[in-house]
């Protein structure tokens, strides 16, 4: 879909966009294809798209795996979506709210990849509650802004370095990556753009029964980045296990969160769970 096509369409559907929900159409073929080649598709690969919009990736994507489930929220856009792909058998279109489909428990998207132009608004919020899942994705190619991107694949150390890249990295490993220039949307967005290939891991970091304290460790270690990480644990667990981890693991007493690794707070998940003392 060229960006001429784009705009006759919302001209003759008098269309307004809005901005709230991120609505800013892909529309460079290159681009597109970039995409869709990222995501190493095959006739027998499901994928979940999120916000397809007017379906510029939605066709490529239907000509390139077994079966695309679409979730658009805007009731005109559905409307638009049904017309044109109407006759295609591996297209199953949902009017809802992604955030809200997702957290129900009813979805299995494990035999699925994400591949999507996200709408912006909920990028983060989404690929959380997906890598979360018990049926999380094996696979999601997504384009988001630059910031979320360099989020997803900072380092310790690095002011992008945080929760939703710890969050996130639990679950999945960082593949590929390239910019997308701004020129490449409808409308142009202010931000700059980039697509992440994030790969499901194989063997988990964690057991599930440890999951939930990994991310407790992380969301109090990063609540006050300017303060002590022992300091701030000490708040949910004794202070005498939490001196004892630092010193298991070889870790100053006065280090930041920022400067500590994805697989020091797993193991500092390990050594902290091993008690029955923790409320």
């Amino acid at each position: 879909m060229k960006l001429s096509e784009i705009r006759n369409i919302l001209r003759e559907e008098d269309i307004q966009l809005t901005r709230s929900l991120g609505q800013n159409f892909l529309h460079d073929q290159h681009q597109l294809r970039k995409i869709v080649a990222l995501a190493r598709l095959d006739p027998a690969d499901k994928i979940l798209e999120v916000g397809p919009g007017l379906g510029p990736l939605t066709d490529p994507l239907l000509q390139a795996a077994g079966h695309v489930t679409a979730i658009e929220k805007d009731r005109r856009l559905v409307e638009l979506l049904e017309q044109r792909f109407a006759n295609r058998e591996n297209f199953i279109l949902k009017h809802a709210d992604a955030l809200r489909v997702v957290r129900k428990t009813e979805h299995d998207w494990s035999q699925h990849k994400l591949v999507a132009n996200l709408p912006y608004s909920i990028a983060s919020p989404l690929i959380i509650d997906l890598a979360w899942g018990d049926d999380r994705p094996q696979a999601m190619v997504v384009t988001l802004q630059l910031e979320v991107v360099r989020r997803l694949m900072a380092g310790p150390g690095s002011k992008d370095y945080g929760v939703l890249t710890l969050l996130t990295g639990l679950h999945y490993r960082v593949g590929e990556w390239f910019e997308i220039p701004r020129g490449s949307f409808f409308p142009e967005p202010n931000v700059d753009s980039g697509c992440i290939e994030l790969l499901r891991r194989d063997e988990p970091l964690l057991p599930p029964a440890q999951c939930g304290a990994f991310k407790q460790i992380i969301k109090r270690g990063f609540s006050e980045r300017r303060k002590k990480l022992m300091k701030l644990l000490k708040h949910d667990w004794p202070k005498d296990e939490v001196a004892a981890a630092f010193e298991s693991l070889g870790l100053d007493e006065q280090i930041r969160g920022e400067k500590v690794s994805l697989d020091q707070f797993a193991e500092m998940t390990r050594l902290l769970t091993q008690t029955e003392s923790h409320d």
